[in-house]
């Protein structure tokens, strides 16, 4: 059995494994069943509740899915108890989701935290290997990682004991656990950062946005055809299918247009940027459930107004395109003119909520014709500015 042992950050040709998009497409099952809740939550006229609970299953998603690609990034050994211990977790990703409806309809988080724990200590157990081999800093850094983990998953069935209907004590619980999650990484690596790779990070992120985007098209052509099926309202669905399938190649586009692991130089950058994908991938999979419900809303099945369901839409969608902006692209934009384009189509398409049966559409209309501009922009002569990060490709 090969030593568990850093790999190098410099290696060449580093790219995504067969078993890391296997362990990717897994994911989607939960994807699917959060998103799935979110829109029953709001059809049903719950909108607080149903945001609420995919924030909540949404972070143990991803929490599960960072904490797997940037260990995979460091110490991925592809070797036989590497592949058996990452089934493990990914029998842990679909028990999660079986539990899903639970965690939404009635709090009960218990087959959800089962599923969790089954996948964070399968981590652990590969922690422990790489202490194993381990020496000085490096040996500290992976025990710190596994005792954090460990800790983490007792507070976890901790939270299962305090009564759902306690004064907001059990949502408090896991709003304290979900910090304590997000702050392990930045414990255990205090002393030395592990030697993950820019280049396979940067392709790790970008083919989970491309199967988070692709479970948006499935979810909402999905939707439209039993719309079409049962009501035969073609007239009703065009615009919202036509602006969701504008918006989700948009987002494609928005996000693919930079070489992020250019920026990706140290772990700094890489915390803030990795951290802030929650909101990433959770906004572009919440499209996907808003246009399942503005297709709910357009054949008069849902108990919600026209706003709200145009809102379901546009929200998610700004937020995905201020994120995007934020954390990802302006750091390869060379001037004012090219930054301005994303912040003001966020704004612009939420200003499309109130556009009545159009509104999925106008938004479509609106982050299509920002993709033009920043593709126009770009095409410009590069100035030279200082700091700027530049690439024939930015938009």
């Amino acid at each position: 059995m090969p030593r568990m042992t850093a790999r190098s950050r410099t290696e060449e040709h580093r790219a995504s494994t067969p078993l890391e998009l296997f362990f990717d497409l897994c994911f989607v099952v939960a994807v699917a069943q959060a998103g799935g809740r979110l829109v029953h939550a709001v059809v049903e006229g719950h909108p607080g509740t149903g945001v609420a609970g995919y924030l909540a299953v949404f972070f143990a998603i991803w929490w599960a899915w960072v904490n797997f690609s940037w260990f995979a990034s460091a110490y991925d050994t592809d070797d036989a108890l590497y592949r058996v211990v990452t089934f493990v977790q990914i029998t842990g990703v679909l028990i999660f989701a079986a539990g899903v409806p639970r965690a939404f309809d009635n709090g009960d988080w218990t087959l959800g935290v089962i599923g969790y724990v089954v996948m964070r200590l399968a981590l652990t157990s590969q922690w422990l290997r790489v202490a194993h081999y381990a020496e000085g800093a490096e040996r500290t850094v992976a025990r710190r990682y596994a005792a954090g983990i460990v800790l983490l998953q007792l507070g976890w069935i901790g939270m299962l004991f305090v009564p759902a209907g306690a004064n907001g004590a059990r949502s408090a619980v896991f709003v304290v656990l979900a910090l304590c999650e997000l702050a392990v990484p930045t414990i255990a690596e205090r002393d030395l950062g592990t030697s993950w790779h820019p280049h396979h990070i940067g392709e790790r992120y970008g083919l989970f946005t491309i199967i988070v985007l692709g479970e948006t098209i499935a979810a909402a052509t999905v939707a439209v055809q039993e719309a079409v099926d049962e009501h035969e309202a073609l007239d009703e669905l065009l615009p919202v299918a036509a602006g969701g399938l504008l918006l989700v190649f948009a987002a494609w586009w928005i996000y693919f247009a930079v070489p992020i692991h250019s920026y990706l130089r140290g772990s700094r950058q890489a915390f803030v940027w990795g951290y802030g994908h929650y909101v990433i991938f959770g906004s572009a999979a919440a499209i996907g459930s808003g246009i399942e419900v503005a297709v709910e809303e357009a054949i008069g099945k849902a108990h919600v107004s026209t706003t709200v369901a145009s809102a379901a839409v546009t929200v998610p969608a700004a937020v995905y395109l201020l994120t995007v902006w934020l954390i990802h692209a302006r750091h390869f934009k060379r001037d004012l003119a090219e930054q301005l384009p994303l912040p003001l189509a966020a704004v612009a398409v939420l200003g499309c909520t109130f556009a009545g049966e159009w509104a999925v559409f106008a938004a479509g209309l609106v982050a299509a014709a920002t993709v033009a501009v920043g593709v126009s922009l770009s095409r410009r002569p590069a100035s030279g500015t200082p700091g700027a990060v530049v690439s024939p490709n930015r938009m």
